[in-house]
């Protein structure tokens, strides 16, 4: 009997507490309902800025990795044993200088063999002109003596060529930077001997974000730093601009920085170029904080006549806390920039604070 006298008491317990706590909630309901009545039925306070052009430059910086400007790996034109090999690596070579020579004495003999050949059939010829114009030979005698002797014209030249492959000249000017051979190595056509780099100028490659690289332009200048030297700066020449970026929305840019001597940089080096966008255009800037849900909503309030009106925009490029509008604002007109939660379309609004005006 008493346990059900005690479920009893308890069951009525719990009745009570949720009643009570029903009525509490109803009460905290029914005051928010009218706070929001009043909010609604009064000027909702917002915060301010005046729209206005400004001139606005924004450098921004991008990394990348020196290369050179030019490198070449030399391959072999010609047979041949080398008999005398004049460079090493790390040896600086002008172009045409003689860096090796080849066993050429063969070659040496086929050139004087084709040189006395030529000489025979230019004489051979002149005779026959001579004789075509007394009638002592036909026309076709006189045009095959001019063709074998067009041919040994031929003959003389690639002969002339191959003795000259015997002298393996630089191509470039630059540095030894790899050597594949050694005195006394027989070469064949194509073998590799030597990569030679010129760092007299040295080509840097960066990444430029879209938003950033329609303000650059072939031929504008770049300073560039290295951590090898922090004291230095290098002047760069932007050289391309690529036409289609790679599934980031990055755009490769290359500039032609010119070494300095005594403080050279070399290819594979780290290096930062600084862009710095000179005389921009002015344009209309406005605080992040004036869209509605973000930059991508397209979205601001202005504030005209103590009333808030829902303007569609086109934003541009972000700088920190400011973005541009490119489409939707005139200068001279105010956006809200804070209260905007509590804002409809023709909501009265009342300026709590003018931030800049």
């Amino acid at each position: 009997m008493k346990k059900i006298i005690i479920w009893t008491l308890v069951t009525i317990a719990a009745v009570v507490l949720i009643m009570w706590k029903l009525g509490a909630n109803k009460k905290a309901n029914e005051e928010k309902t009218k706070f929001v009545k009043e909010s609604n039925a009064g000027e909702i306070s917002v915060l301010t800025e005046k729209v206005s052009k400004e001139d606005f430059s924004q450098g921004f910086l991008a990394n990348g990795n020196f290369a050179p400007v030019r490198e070449l790996d030399y391959l072999a034109e010609t047979s041949g044993r080398i008999t005398k090999l004049l460079v090493d690596e790390g040896s600086v070579v002008r172009q045409g200088q003689v860096i090796a020579y080849v066993d050429g004495e063969i070659l040496g003999t086929d050139l004087q063999s084709a040189k006395v050949n030529l000489e025979q059939l230019r004489v051979d010829k002149e005779r026959y002109e001579a004789a075509f114009k007394t009638g002592g030979v036909t026309k076709k005698q006189v045009d095959d003596a001019s063709l074998q002797y067009e041919l040994a014209k031929t003959r003389y030249t690639a002969a002339t060529r191959r003795v000259s492959d015997t002298y393996i000249k630089a191509p470039i000017s630059g540095i030894i930077n790899k050597k594949y051979v050694e005195q006394g190595a027989y070469l064949s056509p194509g073998n590799k001997l030597f990569d030679i780099v010129d760092v007299s100028r040295l080509k840097l490659a960066v990444s430029v974000p879209e938003i950033q690289v329609v303000s650059l332009k072939e031929g504008d200048k770049v300073n560039v730093t290295t951590n090898v030297f922090p004291e230095v700066s290098y002047e760069g020449k932007i050289t391309f601009i690529a036409a289609k970026g790679d599934n980031t929305l990055n755009y490769p840019v290359e500039m032609e920085v010119a070494n300095i001597s005594g403080k050279q940089l070399r290819a594979g080096m780290f290096g930062t170029a600084h862009f710095d966008i000179k005389n921009a255009a002015p344009m209309i800037l406005v605080p992040r904080t004036s869209f509605i849900g973000g930059v991508n909503s397209n979205q601001v309030y202005v504030f005209e006549n103590n009333t808030a009106k829902l303007r569609k925009v086109v934003a541009g490029r972000i700088f920190g806390d400011k973005v541009e509008i490119r489409e939707g604002l005139n200068e001279g007109e105010t956006v809200i920039t804070a209260g905007q939660i509590n804002l409809t379309d023709g909501a009265k609004v009342t300026v709590q604070q003018q931030a800049k005006g």
